[in-house]
């Protein structure tokens, strides 16, 4: 059965011979002129419905998985030319799973679709997607300006791994500071402009219009991590370049699986599967196909778990802010940039389903994980986000331990803050009362 089309959905038959085919670009990636309505193009969750559908090899409603490391050709001529570059897998033509893969592809389309990008590849792990992004827009002797409040992980790449490793310097700044963001970028100098669309841990928000406005006028990219808010906010749709995603967090729902994902112009990520010099290609941070197969399941239903994840974290930190506690919630009115969020958000996914406590020391932090895990089973102690279950960590001592006690204070994190993925399992008053149990132990 030869391929055919109908809008939004793709029925995929046998391997076209290369003569057949007539492609003779050296693109991997093309980008395509978006056919979203006016009125979806703030809602992710219309733009996911709207990627085409892949069925399955023998007309299954999901798709097959593709779970070979290397492909067949029908002629030899075909290798020569898929290794030339004139045919690849936009037109179904495969030669190994490090380079392409139909079920690793798949889920990239739902994920440009989801961030509104040209294109995307799928990584082994959020740090993979990171780092090859940074090495392939940062040669050595580069600049970074990043954000002073970022994941340890990203910090630590940044702050020892790429200045030892690839002469990569990095200055950090207060992302909410734009005048000292301006300053600290060097134009022709600085390649890339690095933060959080909302900081790990805690949950500032970044104006990605306005930085993004910064960085463009002296030829910077804008590189966002997206990770704590998908569906909530939209980063390329607001100016940014490239977005980056954990899939591992929200995305996967399940912590069950580590993923990334790179989003962004189809230029780069053609630049980023060249032979001879993309960080993806040559790198080789590959996502499992049957990885890929199972997030591809899972984000048809982000939107509402997202929706749900948001809607408690609200409910749970209003009810705890008038208990007196020190909430940090961007759906809060007194939470510094609650405007801003409100101004660049998509309707009806909330404010993020994340949330902090502070409790001022470690002890007093380690003591309401403690009774919230072992006494009213609120939620488990572990680091990660976007489960099902309520996931309670101490950043400063977990997350955020790469980062020495002075990086900490600048970056507000105190010794005693708690950071709560909120889950929605159980009714939503079942486990309020779970909570409250357990501040009353406090």
């Amino acid at each position: 059965m030869e391929e055919t089309e109908n809008p939004g959905f793709v029925f995929t038959g046998k391997k076209r011979a290369a003569g057949a085919d007539g492609f003779d670009g050296d693109d991997l990636f093309v980008a395509k002129t978006s056919t979203l309505a006016p009125a979806w193009e703030n809602d992710p969750a219309a733009a996911l419905a709207s990627a085409r559908h892949e069925f399955g090899e023998h007309g299954g409603v999901n798709m097959s998985i593709e779970a070979s490391a290397t492909f067949t050709v029908m002629e030899p001529e075909t290798m020569r030319r898929m290794f030339a570059g004139e045919l690849g897998p936009d037109r179904d033509f495969f030669i190994y799973s490090r380079h392409f893969n139909p079920t690793v592809l798949n889920l990239g389309r739902q994920m440009a679709a989801m961030e509104g990008t040209e294109a995307a590849y799928c990584t082994a792990s959020g740090m993979s997607a990171i780092s090859s992004v940074l090495l392939q827009l940062c040669s050595s002797g580069g600049h970074v300006v990043a954000s002073r409040t970022l994941y340890g992980g990203t910090y630590a790449l940044l702050t020892h791994f790429l200045p030892r490793a690839c002469n990569i310097t990095t200055t950090f700044v207060d992302i909410c500071d734009h005048e000292a963001v301006k300053n600290a970028i060097v134009e022709g100098r600085t390649k890339v402009l690095y933060f959080e669309s909302m900081s790990n841990p805690t949950l500032a928000v970044a104006n990605i219009p306005e930085l993004s406005r910064l960085a463009h006028d002296k030829g910077t990219m804008v590189v966002v991590d997206n990770t704590f808010a998908p569906m909530v906010l939209s980063p390329a749709r607001l100016g940014a370049d490239v977005v980056l995603h954990s899939i591992s967090k929200f995305i996967s729902g399940g912590a069950d699986v580590i993923a990334g994902a790179v989003c962004g112009p189809a230029s780069l990520m053609n630049s980023m599967m060249d032979l001879h010099q993309g960080a993806l290609m040559l790198l080789g941070p590959t996502m499992n196909a049957k990885v890929a197969f199972e997030l591809s399941e899972r984000i048809p239903h982000l939107g509402l778990r997202m929706k749900e994840h948001c809607h408690r974290a609200m409910d749970y930190a209003t009810r705890m802010k008038k208990l007196g506690l020190r909430v940090i919630y961007p759906g809060l009115e007194d939470h510094p940039q609650h405007e801003l969020l409100k101004s660049m958000a998509n309707k009806e996914y909330g404010f993020g389903g994340l949330l902090c406590v502070d409790m001022e020391s470690e002890e007093r932090a380690n003591r309401l994980m403690h009774h919230l895990q072992n006494y009213s089973h609120f939620g488990f102690m572990a680091v990660s986000l976007g489960y099902y279950e309520t996931l309670l960590s101490c950043s400063g001592s977990s997350t955020s331990s790469e980062m020495n006690a002075e990086e900490k204070a600048l970056a507000g994190i105190s010794p005693g803050l708690v950071r709560m993925s909120i889950g929605y399992i159980g009714t939503l008053e079942q486990k309020w009362r779970q909570l409250e149990e357990a501040l009353s132990r406090m």
